[in-house]
Formats: C-alpha cells, sequence, structure tokens
C-alpha cells in the first residue's frame, strides 16, 4: 500500500428521502472507509444548490464539488433507473463537474439500483457512455441491484447477503485499481535501490 492519503468522491445520484440509492451506496462507502489511507467525501445534492447546465458552475456548491472531484484518486457514481435511463440528479451533478470535466482521467466505478427485475442495466450503460466520452476509466464490473426495495429496509440494512457482498466489491475493486495502477506499491527508485543495481 502506498504512503499517500487516496481520497474518493462519491455522487449519490437521487434526492428523495430515504432513497435506496443512498442505502446502497453507504455500503460501499463503509466498506472503503475500512481501508487505512482512505478518505471518503459523499456528496448528496439533496443538501447541494447547484447550476443548470448553461449557468456559472464555478461559484458555491459547485465550486467545493467540482474541486473535490478535480482532487480525488477516484470516484463512484450512483443512480436509480427512472424509465429506462439514469436519474436526471445524476447527470446534473456532472454537468456540474465542467468541460473539461474534473472526471477525465479518473477512474469511476458505477452502482444502479431499480424495482424492476433486469435492475439498473440500462441507466448504468448510458452512465458508462456519459462517463467515457468526457474522459473517465469506467472500470469494469459496474453493480446493478434489481429489486431493490426488497433488498433494503427501512434503516438501509441489506437484506441479502450476496447483494451485499456485491456492493462492497465494488468499493473494494476501485481501491485496488487506484493502489495498483494509479498509485504504484512500490516507487521505481526503491525497486532498483533494492536490488543494488
Amino acid at each position: 500500500m502506498t504512503n499517500k492519503q487516496i481520497e474518493i468522491v462519491t455522487i449519490q445520484g437521487s434526492v428523495r428521502p430515504g432513497n435506496y440509492t443512498g442505502k446502497a451506496l453507504a455500503l460501499v462507502v463503509d466498506e472503503m472507509r475500512k481501508r487505512e489511507g482512505v478518505q471518503v467525501q459523499v456528496f448528496d445534492p439533496a443538501k447541494m444548490t447547484l447550476s443548470f447546465p448553461g449557468q456559472n458552475s464555478d461559484t458555491g456548491d459547485a465550486a467545493q464539488f467540482k474541486a473535490a472531484v478535480a482532487r480525488a484518486s477516484g470516484v463512484v457514481l450512483s443512480t436509480p433507473e427512472y424509465h429506462g435511463g439514469h436519474s436526471s440528479v445524476i447527470k446534473m451533478m456532472i454537468e456540474n463537474l465542467g468541460f473539461p470535466s474534473a472526471l477525465s482521467g479518473k477512474p469511476v466505478a458505477l452502482l444502479g439500483v431499480a424495482a424492476g427485475q433486469i435492475g439498473a442495466i440500462k441507466s448504468l450503460e448510458s452512465l458508462r457512455s456519459i462517463c467515457a466520452h468526457v474522459g473517465s476509466i469506467v472500470l469494469p464490473g459496474s453493480v446493478s441491484i434489481a429489486g431493490v426495495q426488497d433488498v433494503f429496509d427501512k434503516e438501509g440494512h441489506c437484506l441479502d447477503a450476496q447483494v451485499e457482498t456485491r456492493i462492497r466489491v465494488l468499493g473494494q475493486k476501485l481501491l485496488e485499481y487506484i493502489e495498483t495502477i494509479i498509485c504504484a506499491n512500490v516507487p521505481l527508485d526503491a525497486m532498483v535501490r533494492a536490488k543494488n543495481l
């Protein structure tokens, strides 16, 4: 593990009170916070004042949000699936990251929830496309939760151990990617010195 602090930004794509998106995202956050040297910042749009596309997003909450994403080692985007696509809330969050986007070059993990039987596949497909377009490195293994209303109770506890594992692994995989690819475990000069070359 690197000595560098790893900063992760997580973005909740729903503003509905008691939303399942936030409950699922909380498990990812909990898992990543278990790792030493990892700082996780959660952005909840229900607690933010954001700009509409075409408006100045360089002030207030939007500016702080953009700066946090720019500093981050990686990002987790979470969205519900509404009418066969991602939420307008998650799209607005992405729009507030400017262009070129603060997401450019960032590893991104995707999490989607839906009430239907096929889960959030359509919303994750469109979100993957948007993230790739702005230059993100979208990691494989996005997590789609089907029948989410039966997976979480009102307090946010996951009632399905297999689903909980899948959600938690999403956070683990993002950290593994960052530690292995972004923050090399051993600097090259240290390897050379160790071999007395």
